[in-house]
């Protein structure tokens, strides 16, 4: 983050202090005085001061080297039933499609779900969506060709 003339002064202001209490001598005080005039994010500012007792911007606890407006925002927690749903869309083909139903009920219950919690993994119950509707596709269309082959051969 850029350095406002304010942070500079509480910099000086905290190398002032340094050296008035005998931290500092006096070359090391002009020398660090012209970097902080000089420095230009208040990450600088903060290593002139880091030895000295205060900081430039007193805070409680350590401050985060990086704003946290400038960190990445925290990644929703995923659904688990868009997992569920996904994993049951996966398993229709070895287990020939049982597994076709409770994947679209996972898969619209987790849909559900995401909207309201803003959680992730919408993605993950679309997979479940699409392979359980046809898994249960395949099947009507086979229990449709067994009935009329039942009843034209019949």
């Amino acid at each position: 983050m850029l350095a406002a003339h304010a942070d500079r002064e509480r910099a000086v202001d905290v190398l002032r202090a340094g050296y008035g209490e005998g931290r500092l001598e006096k070359g090391e005080f002009d020398q660090r005085v012209a970097r902080a005039y000089a420095a230009r994010t208040v990450g600088e500012l903060a290593l002139l001061v880091a030895d000295l007792p205060t900081g430039p911007v007193p805070q409680p606890g350590a401050a985060p080297a990086v704003p946290w407006t400038f960190l990445p925002a925290p990644r929703p927690r995923t659904n688990g039933k868009a997992v569920g749903a996904a994993v049951c869309g996966l398993l229709c083909v070895p287990t020939f499609g049982f597994t076709g139903l409770p994947a679209v009920i996972l898969g619209h219950a987790a849909r559900s779900e995401i909207r309201r919690s803003g959680e992730g993994g919408d993605g993950l119950a679309i997979t479940g969506l699409v392979l359980g509707w046809l898994s249960t596709a395949g099947w009507a269309l086979v229990l449709t060709l067994v009935l009329v082959v039942g009843i034209t051969v019949g």
